[in-house]
């Protein structure tokens, strides 16, 4: 027994270093007086840090002499940020998106300015709201969470009511009987206007249109650098795991509560149209996040910059995870026009630790990590990670093939290690209870991987990829020529189509 303990310790502690001879890892102190729980960030135009703290306060960090300043306050539970030009900042808020202004230069707001508030409020503690992330036209897109049967609605609302669904609105609104009536209404609900919708708003705020719709609990909205809005969901009724959408305009992603605010929609409750006719609608998920595995609650996209992180993976994406102690790395693909995606680790079994809500870059090239947890699983403050600019092997580029796919490495890889890579694959099925186990999962067999001469690029022969289906590929048992191990070594590639 002691050997298995003292086994254990040492191969996380190698894990452990595997990072740290990479990265730093540092605890940014906490302002004084604050709640630790990090809801938004983002970077001024002078390398400072802008933090929104759960209960409001909004903070800015100067990392040269490490000191904090209060810049606004009075926020109601704010998560999203975006700073602009002239250092006003963008804040989304639970009941509006609101502009915080500095008119005399002091280094405080002055000036709070509604830019948008016209959605719906059903006074449910889950109806959270998510943004702005800005096109390159200047347009803002916000995404609204649906509301959770775990509590009624207040009994006084903002916006308009649907009237469709078993319950009605003296049901919705009745504490003392609501327990009769939450099965009624759906785990997750949308009883007012635009929830678990993403809003288009013109630059100004001005001007709104409805831009896609099926959103769960989307903790995690942004650009890539290509363009695409990448939205992040939360794994539970109707969704089978966490998934990334690549959201387009028009896009159902699967979550039917928020059909009833379709201009077209001809009056049925959501939750009985057959599970068929609802699959036939949505958009497929660009990739998922094992449930338990890669991530349970994965947050908020960010584009790597140059700089911050070896020059292979500058401007793929990485998103937070609150659950689990890791982040998550990006590596997108195209088939035929369809956009797909594999899944990578990040900074696992790192001092990292969980709580991971929001990311952004300084401009040194330090990650600022914001932690939350509020009720359920996570932590707290901010960790800066820095990486110490020595180069380590890491998968850098994946490409699906006819027969299986094209792996690129940062370092050359030892041929003696090949017969360690192993591959699963299985799917989800989609349906209306709480998440969803494996379907049809199987281990398979690689037929040949072929190594280039330098031994950065394998070509995994697996036969004919499965649609509709996660690969996962197992580089545990790699090794770079050099001894390292593999940073991230494992991959899950959501295979949307499958190239011919």
């Amino acid at each position: 027994m002691k050997l298995r303990i003292f086994c254990s310790i040492l191969s996380f502690c190698t894990a452990v270093s595997a990072w740290t001879d990479h990265f730093s890892f540092d605890a940014i102190p906490n302002p004084v007086g604050i709640d630790p729980q990090v809801g938004a960030m983002d970077t001024l135009p002078d390398g400072r840090i802008a933090v929104a703290f759960h209960r409001g306060e909004v903070m800015i960090y100067n990392p040269a002499d490490q000191a904090w300043s209060l810049f606004a306050s009075g926020l109601q539970e704010p998560l999203g940020m975006l700073v602009e030009k002239d250092g006003s900042m963008l804040v989304m808020q639970r009941a509006e998106l609101t502009r915080l202004k500095d008119t005399d230069a002091d280094g405080s707001a002055d000036e709070y300015e509604t830019v948008f508030d016209d959605f719906g409020m059903s006074g449910n503690y889950h109806e959270f709201a998510y943004g702005p992330a800005k096109d390159a036209e200047g347009n803002l897109y916000i995404a609204l969470g649906i509301a959770s049967n775990g509590a009624s609605m207040a009994k006084e609302i903002r916006g308009e009511f649907s009237e469709i669904g078993d319950v009605d609105r003296a049901g919705m609104s009745d504490s003392k009987t609501w327990g009769k009536n939450k099965g009624k209404a759906g785990r997750m609900y949308s009883r007012v206007k635009w929830r678990g919708w993403v809003l288009k708003l013109s630059p100004d705020g001005k001007k709104m249109e409805p831009y896609a719709d099926g959103l769960r609990s989307p903790n995690g909205i942004g650009f890539d650098a290509a363009g695409r809005l990448l939205i992040t969901d939360n794994q539970g009724d109707w969704r089978p795991t966490s998934p990334l959408y690549d959201i387009k305009k028009g896009g159902f992603y699967g979550h039917p509560a928020s059909l009833v605010w379709r201009k077209d929609w001809d009056g049925r409750n959501p939750l009985k149209v057959p599970v068929a006719e609802l699959d036939k609608m949505q958009q497929p998920a660009a990739g998922y996040f094992p449930q338990g595995e890669l991530a349970n609650s994965p947050t908020w996209p960010v584009v790597i910059p140059e700089g911050a992180l070896p020059k292979g993976i500058v401007n793929q994406t990485l998103i937070g995870e609150m659950n689990q102690p890791t982040m998550v790395r990006v590596l997108d693909d195209e088939v035929e026009g369809v956009y797909q995606t594999a899944l990578v680790p990040m900074f696992d079994k790192s001092p990292l630790g969980i709580g991971n809500n929001r990311i952004v870059f300084g401009k040194d090239g330090s990650i600022y990590v914001g932690k939350t947890q509020l009720s359920w699983a996570g932590g707290k403050g901010i960790v800066r990670i820095k990486w110490k600019g020595k180069p380590y092997a890491q998968l850098e580029k994946i490409k699906a093939l006819p027969k299986g796919f094209e792996l690129v490495f940062s370092q050359a890889i030892d041929p003696a290690t090949l017969a360690k890579l192993k591959v699963k694959s299985h799917t989800y099925a989609y349906h209306q209870a709480y998440g969803a186990p494996k379907a049809g999962e199987q281990e398979i067999v690689p037929k040949g991987v072929v190594i280039s001469p330098d031994g950065l690029k394998l070509t995994l022969d697996i036969g004919p990829l499965k649609e509709n289906h996660l690969h996962l590929i197992d580089m545990s048992g790699l090794l770079a020529k050099d001894g390292s191990k593999i940073h991230g070594d494992k991959a899950w590639y959501q295979v949307v189509k499958a190239p011919k």
